[in-house]
């Protein structure tokens, strides 16, 4: 028998377990995933049990039931039973049909090959075969079966190198590192077999980015995190091997943890749907009681009247009364026609087909088309009111490109407006170059080949020497590894300019500079970090001198430059330009050191790094010392490629009321910057961060009054547009009642005391001053007892949300990502669509009520387990407004006339029945009963759910505003029902009292008072009547339609010409009882006279009604204009609008990730990543002074420009700065030639110098007072704050998930507009 390597893993509850009980108990939870909804037992009962969930396949199920009583049957109960079966059939095929693509990815997946550790080697086997404490050994390009802890690999310091694209969307590489115990002890297999150690670890959670737990081996304890777990879905890279122990499998991983289970989606039509055939039915059982009533009262009088009938019923009157009720419930049952529901599977066939053969949502590129990989949920897309989006990969394509440089004040752009290279290849002179760079300029490559720049020199040299790339070199081409792709652009972009980093050391680095061959002795390499955002490498040159080279964000690179010149003040309003253009801007700088300074800075950075306190800080000051007195280069910009089209498609989905949220497990300052980007963030917004959040949500329970009550300043909101921009750690302490799991078992510490301090500090924003908010809560108190402190803060938050144009959260999991979507599906009941094509957004999109899979480079895990298939963002465009609106029409169109001629053609029966004594005889053939939805009124009305159009998509997309009648649910509400059912009752009237009227005193063989012609007559008047109607009712008539129309008149002379037949009256006198009635109807005047004055008064009354009620909405659109028009002019005076005159510029490498491989290259002993701190958590909030609060009050109003809250590099609020037209920032060569500010000239208070940090509000002096603020009414007074409860207390109480929708409450948030 094999034995297994002798690990321990202990569960949470910390108690010794051996290996070998832990495999025998868990063996049967391999690794093995099961995704699909059902296996080959229960997908009968299962697949029955959800589609009787549906109210209507319930009900017609009880009429079955019914009809197959011989006593009350009016109908052989199989006229119905084969319609609800085939209906059955069809749902179940399609379900069938999607389960078995979920079973055959989960067999590819689970018979994937890895090599286990067995015995003393390894051998192969298959994913499901492993278990929990399983050693695995991994190659190049392997992707990682389950969550491994790193026990060793062939690279130095058993480095492993994983790339995460299936995880959170980042190509980039990432390094993971064993223990340096594991490192040295476990070389072979024969070790790893032996080695003895206990592995104490968290119980499996969704959190991607923390873990927490120990290593126990030979009485010593080593820490373990998330730098030593391979996870999931991980694909090795760039390493040649690597051994890895199975700490989760299966289920328990991260990534199947964010995963979710499968929801059944219903869509709002379907919903409202179940409510309608509930009504429905209860109305019908209402009606039944009132005829049943009225044959109890008639039965006596009746027979009293009618001697020859006998005196009493065989059964007796009750049980003849309670015969008829149910008689009359089967006879009315077909108020819910099945054929509605059976066509309807066909109209969602038909427009998903259409999605599918839709040439303008192919992406030729990829070679993929739209995909409706659901045909239940077309008419939900024409009602989506929230889009959750991806970033990486859906809004971007995730490719970094070198797009202008800026040396020595210069602008350097590309040839051409397209930005790519000449036809033929201008960098044929260098053997090193890139063929895939874009970037050419040719003045920048004469300068290069020159050499007599020294600028432009230093310019490439820093780029080549000043990064942490690896490089390999693969069929004779050097192969950049970086940990950014941003890095990986400015490294190929200097290659291809001739300066070509060729390989490293620890200790060198070796370009080649324009054939020259050049070592570089590194001195010191000072990494970037979230903290100094930038990076600099300290070098000993060839010639024996020394140089700094350094890049990063302009912020502190301009406050560490030596004396200012033109250069400089050309090159701020370069980056002000280049910031427009949304490119991602990074400042180049160098400077010479002397011999003597380096060795004493060389002595003071040993001294410091042999701090074994405070050494990060220690460091930090001593490279900050040395990177002062430094000389300006220039500026790199970097594109980071939008998707095509993806800006025009978020302004024609908010122009439509759609809502954006960004959901991206990206650094924020990224985000914003793709936010700025798309458009969906603009210059005068304003920016809501977690701490802004936070006051306004605890200012709600204690205000209920406006802080400000002026008319000025409530329409002052609506001038104002407002984002919101938030992290991850600050959703998982609001995100309480969704969660089923506990917080994280260690919190950051600097995290929880910046909270205590938020907490003990509230005071309400400045912001918030400015914008009159109105602090008040709608709801009863009866409600706010009933709901807890964190379900109350959840309904702030998502009201608040829901009030902003645009908001963007960061660095969330995938499990998070899904918790914001429930969390907006729980409070607003508003239909949400997600977006991605990752394995991160699975989880997503299975919570959404639609979920889109973009087919991308980040594989197919998002498509598969999607609703509907894109090639790219830019197609949902066309997928909501034009294919989503179109189906939503029709489905309203389709129900709402299927229910008006459903009632026309049925209740008649009713009016029947009060002239036979309540009876319950039949007023219509039994045929036409059967055949009048299936066949005689079936082909238009499928035309209208197919085909029909109010506007071409063209127009659809021009105007996107009508997308909103979906959302507000106008085609087709109780409102729209009750008009069908009330024009149905009136049509019903006239056909049969009409018909009833001329028809009372006549008699003869030409007269209608026979049952069998007065039947015909009515049923005719009734189908012609409907059939009128809907050729009013379609917007276009073409040849198809006319032919369906044709097609059905013609059905049904055809069949009642054969069901009335002599032939079958002598097979089947009593199913076929009506002989030649249409044809004597027919072929007599008078009756088609009575036929054709039904159809005229009819539709002549609709006809007017329409006309009459469109003659008063022009009225009232005409009032409302001149209303609006008044209010304009009576307008009080200009309100104020928040401008911005430049965004914090935003550098492409300090924000692209925490830091680089400085700690590898130069140590390559332990890595471990410094936990990034949320900066706004580390600022404590500062109340407004005394004196600032007398000083608002007494400002006089002036409309001035004003800002918002932008960023800084650390995530903190920084200054409100006055934002200036875009124009200002278009450069001409002769702008930039302009002279800096004299010494003499003094900055505004609202605008430091470009590389200085804004003052933040904080910093303000005591008399500093917002310009905006008008003194208030006497009766205003300004309501403070109190504490509010910390997050400590928050943690300590359990999180479980509610069941079940919220039902929809009055607004925490009324007091804010509609477009707010």
């Amino acid at each position: 028998m094999d034995h297994a390597p002798n690990f321990a893993l202990v569960p949470p509850a910390w108690a010794g377990l051996c290996l070998d009980k832990i495999c025998r108990t868990t063996r049967t939870q391999t690794n093995g995933i099961h995704t699909a909804k059902y296996n080959f037992f229960s997908f009968l009962p299962w697949n029955l049990y959800e589609q009787f969930h549906r109210v209507s396949n319930l009900y017609f199920l009880f009429i079955i039931i019914l009809q197959s009583i011989p006593e009350i049957s009016t109908l052989p109960w199989v006229t119905l039973f084969i319609p609800l079966l085939c209906l059955l059939l069809i749902r179940g095929a399609r379900d069938l049909v999607d389960d078995i693509g979920r079973h055959r990815s989960d067999r590819a997946i689970n018979n994937r090959p890895c090599q286990m550790l067995i015995g003393k080697s390894f051998k192969w086997r298959k994913w499901k075969d492993l278990c929990v404490g399983d050693v695995v050994c991994l190659t190049k390009d392997s992707i990682v079966p389950a969550d491994l802890l790193l026990l060793a690999s062939t690279e130095p310091s058993s480095l492993c190198y994983v790339e995460t694209a299936d995880i959170d969307g980042e190509t980039n590489l990432k390094f993971r590192q064993a223990l340096a115990v594991t490192h040295h002890e476990l070389i072979s297999p024969k070790t790893m077999a032996a080695f003895n150690g206990t592995v104490v670890c968290e119980s499996p959670n969704s959190r991607m980015h923390q873990f927490v737990g120990r290593l126990e081996w030979n009485s010593k304890k080593y820490a373990l995190d998330i730098g030593n777990l391979l996870l999931r879905g991980c694909k090795i890279r760039n390493t040649d091997a690597c051994y890895g122990l199975v700490i989760y499998a299966g289920f328990d991983t991260k990534i199947m943890k964010n995963c979710g289970n499968i929801h059944l989606k219903r869509t709002k039509i379907d919903l409202f749907m179940n409510k309608l055939v509930v009504l429905i039915f209860l109305l019908l059982v209402v009606v039944s009681l009132a005829l049943t009533v009225g044959f109890f009262l008639m039965e006596r009088e009746l027979k009293d009247k009618h001697h020859y009938v006998p005196a009493e019923p065989s059964r007796g009157l009750f049980m003849e009364s309670f015969l008829v009720f149910w008689a009359f419930l089967i006879l009315l049952s077909v108020m819910v026609p099945m054929a509605m529901f059976i066509i309807s599977e066909f109209i969602y066939l038909g427009n998903s087909a259409f999605i599918n053969w839709d040439l303008d949502m192919y992406y030729a590129p990829h070679d993929v088309s739209a995909e409706a990989r659901s045909t239940s949920l077309n008419d939900c897309l024409g009602q989506v009111q929230y889009v959750f989006s991806d970033k990486t990969g859906t809004l971007t394509q995730n490719v970094m490109t070198f797009k202008k440089c800026c040396i020595s004040g210069r602008i350097y752009g590309p040839e051409n407006e397209e930005g790519t290279c000449p036809k033929e290849n201008p960098y044929l002179w260098n053997e090193f170059a890139d063929g895939k760079l874009s970037f050419f300029n040719a003045e920048l490559l004469r300068a290069v080949q020159s050499k007599q720049d020294e600028a432009v020199r230093e310019f490439w040299r820093v780029l080549a020497i000043c990064h942490t790339v690896m490089v390999q070199e693969k069929d004779n081409q050097l192969l950049y590894q970086a940990a950014s792709p941003d890095e990986e652009a400015l490294v190929t972009a200097a290659r291809n300019f001739g300066y070509v980093f060729l390989s490293r050391t620890q200790d060198t680095i070796t370009l080649v500079e324009l054939g020259e061959q050049r070592v570089y002795e590194v001195l010191a390499l000072m990494d970037f970090n979230s903290v100094r955002k930038r990076m600099s490498v300290l070098v000993r040159t060839p010639e024996g001198s020394i140089c700094l080279y350094t890049k990063g964000a302009d912020t502190v690179i301009f406050e560490r430059l030596g004396k200012r010149s033109v250069v400089e003040a050309n090159t701020e309003r370069v980056l002000s330009a280049f910031t427009e253009q949304t490119l991602r801007t990074l400042c180049l700088a160098y400077k010479e050191v002397e011999e003597c300074a380096y060795q004493e800075w060389r002595l003071r950075h040993e001294k410091a790094s042999m701090q074994l306190q405070d050494r990060a800080q220690a460091l930090h000051q001593v490279y900050n010392d040395m990177e002062q007195g430094l000389q300006l280069l220039g500026v790199t910009a970097i594109e980071d490629k939008l998707q095509d089209g993806v800006p025009e498609t978020i302004s024609s989905l908010r122009k439509g009321n759609i809502k954006v949220w960004v959901l991206t497990g990206d650094k924020q300052e990224t985000a914003v910057n793709i936010g700025f980007a798309c458009q969906l963030l603009t210059d005068n917004m304003l920016i809501l961060e977690a701490r802004d959040i936070n006051v306004i949500l605890d200012s709600y329970e204690e205000h209920s009054k406006l802080v400000m009550t002026t008319s000025q300043s409530l329409r002052f909101q609506l001038q104002t547009e407002v984002a919101m921009v938030i992290s991850g750690d600050f959703l998982d302490q609001l995100l309480l009642t969704l969660r089923k799991e506990p917080r994280a078992v260690v919190q950051r510490e600097a995290e929880d005391k910046a909270r205590e301090e938020l907490s003990a500090t509230r005071r309400i924003s400045m912001m918030w001053w400015s914008l009159g908010t109105l602090l008040s809560s709608r709801r009863s108190k009866a409600k706010r007892k009933q709901e807890s402190p964190e379900a109350w803060r959840e309904r702030a938050f998502v009201d608040l949300a829901s009030r902003c144009q645009a908001v963007i959260c960061c660095r969330v999991t995938p499990k998070q990502k899904a918790l914001i979507v429930a969390l907006v599906k729980k409070y607003q009941q508003a239909v949400t669509l997600a977006i991605g094509d990752g394995a991160n957004d699975v989880n997503m999109i299975k919570t959404a009520d639609i979920g889109v899979g973009l087919a991308g480079q980040e594989g197919m895990q998002a498509v598969q387990n999607s609703d509907y298939a894109l090639g790219q963002f830019c197609f949902l465009r066309r997928l909501l407004l034009v294919h989503g609106r179109w189906s939503y029409l029709r489905a309203c169109k389709f129900l709402r006339y299927f229910f008006y001629k459903t009632v026309a053609s049925l209740m008649a029966q009713i009016w029947f029945a009060c002239y036979t004594s309540f009876s319950a005889q039949p007023l219509y053939e039994g045929w036409f009963l059967a055949l009048c939805n299936l066949l005689y009124s079936t082909l238009p009305v499928l035309y209208m759910g197919l085909f029909e159009q109010d506007v071409s998509a063209k127009q659809s997309l021009q105007m996107p505003e009508l997308y909103v009648a979906g959302q507000k649910d106008e085609f087709f509400n109780y409102w729209v029902f009750f008009k069908a059912i009330i024009q149905g009752v009136l049509t019903s009237l006239a056909n049969f009292f009409l018909t009833l009227c001329i028809t009372r005193n006549m008699a003869g063989p030409n007269s209608l008072s026979d049952y069998q012609s007065f039947s015909v007559v009515v049923a005719l008047s009734s189908l012609l009547t409907i059939t009128v109607e809907v050729m009013l009712v379609v917007r276009y008539w073409t040849l198809l339609f006319l032919g369906t129309v044709l097609f059905s008149l013609g059905s049904y002379a055809v069949m009642t010409y054969a069901t009335q037949s002599l032939w079958l009256y002598q097979l089947f006198p009593k199913t076929f009882p009506f002989l030649y009635a249409l044809h004597t109807v027919l072929t007599q005047a008078p009756f088609l006279l009575v036929v054709l004055l039904n159809v005229v008064v009819n539709t002549l009354a609709m006809l007017t009604f329409r006309i009459f009620r469109c003659v008063l909405r022009k009225l009232r659109f005409r009032e409302e204009e001149v209303e609006a028009t008044r209010s304009k002019e009576v307008s009080e005076e200009p309100l104020p609008q928040f401008h911005r005159e430049s965004r914090a510029r935003r550098s492409s490498y300090a924000f692209s990730h925490h830091e680089g491989y400085a700690n590898l290259i130069t140590q390559g002993t332990s890595l471990r990543r410094p936990r990034g701190d949320n900066s706004y958590m580390n600022v404590a909030s500062a109340t407004l002074s005394d004196e600032v609060e007398e000083a608002l009050p007494s400002m006089a109003w002036e409309p001035r420009k004003i800002a918002a809250s932008t960023l800084d590099g650390l995530g903190n609020q920084a200054a409100v700065t006055s934002r200036a037209p875009a124009g200002q920032h278009e450069l001409s060569e002769a702008s930039l030639e302009r002279p800096p500010l004299s010494e003499h000239s003094k900055p505004s208070p609202w605008k430091q110098n470009s590389g200085s940090r804004a003052q933040t509000l904080e910093e303000r002096p005591s008399h500093w007072m917002p310009f905006w603020q008008k003194e208030p009414a006497p009766h205003q007074v300004a309501i403070g704050t109190r504490p509010s409860q910390t997050q400590e207390s928050l943690s300590e109480q359990p999180m479980e998930t509610e069941s079940g929708s919220v039902e929809r409450e009055l607004s925490l948030m009324e007091w804010l507009p509609d477009s707010f």
